[in-house]
């Protein structure tokens, strides 16, 4: 008998159960991220385990490191430090936290694609960490630590794509680890100021520019590969010799009559006051050197060579400690005198619009460093000893720029013709017209009082490293701890925000044609990417990037100021007043990004199009205020940016050029997008830029003309 067929209850169920599985299926497969956002949130989980493990071994006295938590995502949480792109983690910046404990960099071998580790001013102690076991780093910052021991020599092994080694102010000893002479991609190599000993590796990587040995106790010829580096980055070591130091040294002696005692021979290098030195010491005697270099004693008369040569030898000592505390004196009393005998302040009869404030300028920029000076000298009488050059160098000018050579002193700055050039948020700026015609700039900071002096030193070293056309150099800094003077070049031109919307003394806004304004908008993008690259440790490299930060060089070249000083502000400070933290993730997530001075860049191109100041603040109302640019921009049809949006003063009838124009528009909307996921990449947005181009014309010469008390001609902003 056949079998009867199933009742149609359970054939109905099977089908719906078949259906229900499909959907569920096709679901899935709706809800599965991209290949590249897959990859990510797959790693998610192992990245922050890895961060966890890391911290486990961290004391973390401050509670820096409380958004770590369990069951949150490094990136999507925006944990303090960690810095991530579209394949996940990829730095760690954990700098200045008072950190301390043991840093387990095994567990970060989680990260494949981490590039940059930097720990920077902590408290960690004990031996290097061991950051081979991550062959994929780009750089490791570890300066200002009390990091400590004899680092392996195999310490860099197999590191090939490493580029940058920050161990600097530690108390390293022992060899310089022979592996970084293997290290084929080297850039930079800071070591200064540890207790490094015996010799140099020979470091022959072409592109490795960046070297700074100084304050440690190396010895021997410096190799031939590094001759071409400035001898003030291997000062403080009093037994090195050769090139570039200009001390000879001493050749391998046969028996011959005795030559004159090693106490003859070329004397250390006095430090400079360049950057990377400490403070000029005076020169010691090198006992060693005097007896066992030579060998033997020869017999017979040569032991009245001997004597004879021994007490040149110490009348030769003698003659350059006279000489060298001569010469510290000497420099210490041309920083100027105490306070209460400050000289009287030279003036240039100034226009007579601005000749009381001129007068008043003079004095504000002289008080303070007259008062500094006073400090420094008072503290260097009272102190002795080591201390007594700590102090005296609180009085001294620090130059930074190894190309520039020091043409001036704090005295000079004294008796210079002072004049406003404006009070910002961050210190007031004054133009300062040395005697011999030159002028700089000084800014004075007050908001700076909290970093110490070895760590604002350090940085302003780094800074005075950058090079690059459209950056103002700084040419110098003076410290105290209650203030800070930066001293730039002079920019004769202004700012781009006086060129844009006019400033004072009755001058209007300029009329910028678009071919001058493109070219500013090129020049202040180059000069961004470059300081993310020179400063890939930094969250934030800029920090305060808007208009009146643009300074105009003789040629209207944008030149950038103010930038790179997160590092050496006070936190509080750089959070109410810096315009990278007012970018819309700070105020949502509390932290900034690698993209918050991309925000900045977009509000400024948007200013430079529209001809209208921007406002970094969040709008008060859904729509949007009559001051917030983004959003005037975002609720106006593409089709009337020209009319509406682009300042009434570019008038422009190529074609060409305006779809060149409304594309600028479009890269300054992506750049200052709210959402800082689907916000552009600097590098994004830098390509776009540099594919703009504005058509040559005839008049391109005159750029633009300005109207001064209502007459128009041609425009001479640098007054």
């Amino acid at each position: 008998m056949a079998a009867a067929p199933p009742p149609p209850l359970p054939r109905l169920l099977l089908l719906l159960h078949l259906l229900a599985a499909a959907a569920s299926a096709s679901l899935v497969l709706l809800l599965l991220p991209s290949s590249a956002d897959a990859a990510r949130l797959l790693a998610e989980p192992d990245a922050a385990d890895a961060l966890l493990k890391l911290k486990s071994g961290i004391t973390d006295g401050g509670g820096e490191l409380g958004s770590w938590s369990p069951g949150t995502s490094p990136c999507e949480s925006q944990w303090a430090g960690v810095m991530c792109n579209n394949n996940g983690v990829h730095g760690l910046q954990l700098e200045a936290m008072r950190l301390s404990g043991t840093l387990d960099l095994a567990a970060l071998k989680a990260l494949p694609g981490l590039r940059t580790l930097s720990f920077m001013d902590n408290e960690f102690a004990g031996p290097m960490p061991d950051v081979k076991e991550l062959a994929g780093l780009r750089a490791v910052f570890l300066s200002g630590n009390k990091f400590s021991g004899v680092i392996p020599a195999d310490a860099f092994a197999g590191m090939s794509w490493l580029k940058k080694v920050v161990l600097s102010n530690n108390n390293f000893s022992g060899p310089i680890p022979a592996s970084l002479a293997d290290v084929p991609r080297l850039l930079e190599l800071q070591l200064n100021d540890n207790k490094f000993q015996g010799k140099i590796p020979d470091l022959k990587q072409k592109e490795l520019t960046e070297v700074n040995l100084a304050n440690n106790e190396l010895e021997g010829e410096i190799p031939a590969s590094l001759k071409s580096i400035k001898p003030d980055m291997f000062a403080g070591n009093k037994k090195l010799c050769g090139a570039p130091l200009g001390a000879k040294c001493e050749a391998t002696a046969t028996p011959s009559p005795p030559s004159p005692s090693p106490a003859l021979k070329a004397a250390p290098l006095p430090t400079s006051d360049k950057a990377g030195t400490s403070p000029p010491s005076q020169p010691e005697q090198n006992d060693a050197a005097a007896s066992a270099d030579d060998g033997e004693p020869a017999v017979g008369s040569a032991s009245s060579y001997g004597v004879l040569a021994a007490f040149l030898g110490t009348l030769a000592i003698a003659a350059v400690a006279f000489v060298a505390m001569r010469k510290r004196r000497d420099g210490t009393k041309n920083f100027g005198p105490a306070a209460s005998t400050k000289p009287k302040v030279e003036q240039q009869p100034p226009p007579p619009a601005t000749k009381a404030e001129s007068t008043s300028a003079a004095s504000a920029a002289a008080a303070p460093a007259a008062a500094t000076a006073g400090a420094g000298a008072a503290g260097s009488s009272r102190a002795g000893g080591g201390s007594t050059a700590r102090k005296a160098d609180q009085g001294r000018l620090t130059f930074v720029r190894d190309d520039r050579g020091r043409f001036f002193e704090l005295q000079d700055l004294l008796k210079a013709t002072a004049e406003v050039l404006g009070t910002a948020n961050l210190g007031v700026c004054y133009r300062a017209t040395l005697t011999s015609g030159q002028s700089v700039v000084v800014k004075r900071f007050k908001e700076m009082n909290r970093v110490g002096r070895e760590d604002f030193e350090e940085h302003m070293r780094r800074l005075g490293r950058l090079s690059h056309p459209n950056l103002l150099p700084l040419v110098a800094y003076y410290y105290r701890k209650e203030e800070k003077l930066l001293i730039h070049d002079f920019a004769p031109n202004r700012s781009l925000a006086n060129l844009l919307h006019g400033e004072g003394r009755g001058l209007k806004k300029a009329v910028v044609h678009w071919s001058l304004r493109l070219k500013m908008v090129k020049g202040v993008a180059r000069a961004l990417s470059y300081l993310y690259d020179e400063l890939s440790m930094l969250t934030v490299p800029h920090g305060h990037l808007k208009s009146s930060n643009i300074l105009l060089d003789a040629t209207y070249e944008p030149l950038l100021t103010d930038y790179a000083l997160v590092p050496v502000m006070n936190q509080s400070h750089a959070a109410q007043l810096m315009v990278a933290f007012k970018s819309p993730e700070r105020k949502q997530f509390g932290r900034s990004s690698k993209k918050s001075d991309v925000w900045c860049l977009g509000l400024l191109i948007l200013e430079i199009m529209a001809g209208r100041p921007a406002t970094y603040e969040m709008p008060k109302a859904a729509a949007g205020g009559d001051d917030d640019l983004a959003s005037v921009v975002g609720s106006t049809p593409e089709d009337k940016w020209l009319a509406t949006v682009v300042d009434p003063d570019l008038k422009v009838a190529d074609e060409e050029d305006k779809e060149e124009m409304v594309k600028l528009i479009r890269i300054g909307m992506a750049c200052c997008e709210a959402n800082v996921d689907t916000r552009w990449e600097l590098k994004t947005a830098v390509d776009r830029i540099e594919e703009l181009k504005a058509k040559e014309h005839a008049n391109d010469d005159q750029s633009f003309y300005s109207s001064v008390d209502g007459e128009e001609e041609r425009s001479d902003v640098g007054i």
